[in-house]
């Protein structure tokens, strides 16, 4: 018997979730290729070191831009690669594939996503959109007739959602998330310093004493890069307050997207947000005073899920139960 397996098929990682096992792989989505012979040299982990590090004739690709799929045959590579390390195909059959996206992508890349889940090996597609399934893997019960307030801070995209009987009420996507983040730090350091960074680096800082809120984290740290006047190598101290700068712009507009998605609820369901708070989940989540940012902004309480980068991941594992129960009406 082939075992049913949720995907969450993001820009940054990919993570799988397979029935009956829970979330078996956490990778980077990053595929590393020969340019010449366009052979697929490693993917995920083995091929995130290579990022930024390879000779010309190798590429570490990202297939994935904004939550879509911006390369098809390197995406179905890394997929296929995924899944047959998972060893979950039966030996006659192919297993059901639930694959998260993001609220407002188009047909024609809904499309993409099913063909690639098809051809990596899957029987059965599901397409769900992150927010409901973020907010179903962070605990919230988005089946009852009361209001529910994700926001889902990725790699590619922020997905904000409010939520009500199994629903999604009103939504926005944009494509600002940690990788914008990244590059405003890369153009900081550039700018302020005459440092050039790459986006490993710029990563590692973000994460380890990036703050997005006023009285956050003050810490510093020594980043090392190419001298863009001598061209040698240079190490100069960042703290966490050039975090705070070189950042704020980008979330400021991901806290008025927030607004915006508030401002179309209905009354009766923004009163339950008051009530119940909001969720905030994805990687974006685990960044130093995002949740004070948003509670600042929103003026409603904001909490972090418990496990904000396996939220997705853990949404597809219920709603593949509910799958299986309601196999005749699905969803």
């Amino acid at each position: 018997m082939a075992r049913d397996i949720g995907i969450d098929l993001g820009t940054a990682n990919v993570l799988i979730h397979v029935k009956g096992k829970g979330i078996v792989l956490n990778e980077p989505s990053v595929v590393a290729v020969n340019t010449k012979t366009n052979e697929v040299l490693a993917v995920g982990e083995e091929a995130y070191k290579m990022v930024g590090r390879t000779p010309g004739n190798i590429r570490a690709i990202r297939p994935l831009h904004g939550g879509v799929i911006a390369d098809f045959d390197i995406t179905e590579a890394m997929l296929t690669h995924f899944i047959n390390k998972l060893n979950v195909k039966g030996f006659l059959s192919k297993p059901s594939i639930l694959i998260c996206c993001p609220t407002n992508i188009t047909a024609i890349e809904q499309k993409a996503i099913i063909e690639v889940a098809e051809k990596s090996g899957g029987k059965n597609i599901f397409l769900e959109e992150e927010p409901k399934v973020a907010a179903i893997g962070a605990g919230m019960d988005i089946f009852q007739p009361s209001g529910n307030m994700v926001i889902d801070i990725g790699g590619g995209t922020s997905d904000i959602a409010v939520l009500s009987m199994g629903g999604i009420v009103t939504s926005r996507s944009l494509k600002v998330a940690g990788d914008v983040l990244d590059n405003d730090i890369i153009q900081y350091v550039k700018k302020k310093h005459g440092l050039l960074i790459g986006e490993r680096t710029a990563e590692t800082i973000k994460k380890e004493i990036g703050t997005i809120y006023d009285s956050g984290k003050d810490e510093e740290m020594e980043v090392r890069g190419r001298d863009m006047v001598s061209g040698l190598p240079r190490t100069v101290p960042i703290t966490s307050k050039e975090v705070l700068e070189a950042t704020r712009e980008s979330m400021m507009l991901v806290v008025q997207y927030a607004k915006d998605v508030l401002e179309q609820t209905p009354p009766e369901l923004s009163a339950d947000i008051i009530d119940r708070g909001i969720i905030l989940t994805g990687g974006g989540a685990l960044i130093d005073g995002i949740d004070l940012l948003f509670s600042a902004e929103l003026k409603v309480p904001v909490f972090v899920a418990e496990n904000p980068l396996d939220s997705v991941a853990l949404g597809t594992g219920i709603l593949l139960e509910t799958i299986s129960k309601n196999k005749k009406n699905k969803f």
